[in-house]
């Protein structure tokens, strides 16, 4: 087994055993990283948490993210994956995977994805679940001049000391924990 298998067989584990709920707070910090820049339009992607994922969802809760569009990551036919716009009424239906996704729309290209993972270190790699969606998505927009804003979202348990990376794989602009900012 490869190493990067091996980690997220520990980190699927250590996040199903150490899972918490987390109050508005985590997200406080968020805030200070988006007054930071400036958003034409106001897009942010979100992830819909499963399998002890961080309950991306509290930010809805903070009065600061209501003047925000959102969007949920599909995946498409040809493995690959796109952001649709999404509204919290909305209808989802299951891909897959058995992960709720909205019904396709208007693709957004968004100003900043809230990335799930398994695993993350400090030098802002992620380790997800191994399918490359959310690097092959974020390194094909790069390449296309668009500049997104990357956060992780994560649990401080799942920090590792140095993950293995290769030219595949996408760096986040910040990961933020109950611990606060990377």
């Amino acid at each position: 087994m490869d190493r990067k298998k091996l980690i997220r067989k520990r980190y699927f584990s250590i996040r199903k055993k150490k899972y918490f709920k987390i109050s508005d707070n985590f997200f406080k910090p968020l805030i200070n990283i988006f007054k930071k820049y400036r958003f034409n339009k106001k897009n942010i992607s979100l992830y819909y948490p499963s399998s002890y994922e961080v309950n991306i969802f509290k930010i809805f809760n903070l009065k600061f993210f209501k003047k925000f569009n959102f969007s949920l990551p599909v995946i498409e036919e040809n493995n690959t994956m796109n952001f649709y716009k999404w509204k919290t009424n909305d209808i989802l239906r299951l891909n897959k995977f058995g992960i709720p996704e909205p019904i396709k729309s208007e693709i957004i290209i968004p100003n900043v994805i809230l990335v799930p993972m398994l695993a993350y270190d400090t030098d802002k790699n992620r380790l997800g679940y191994g399918k490359g969606y959310y690097d092959k998505y974020l390194n094909k927009v790069f390449k296309e001049k668009k500049k997104i804003l990357t956060i992780g979202v994560a649990f401080s348990f799942q920090k590792h000391k140095n993950l293995p990376v290769n030219d595949k794989d996408f760096k986040l602009s910040y990961i933020i924990s109950e611990k606060g900012i990377i």
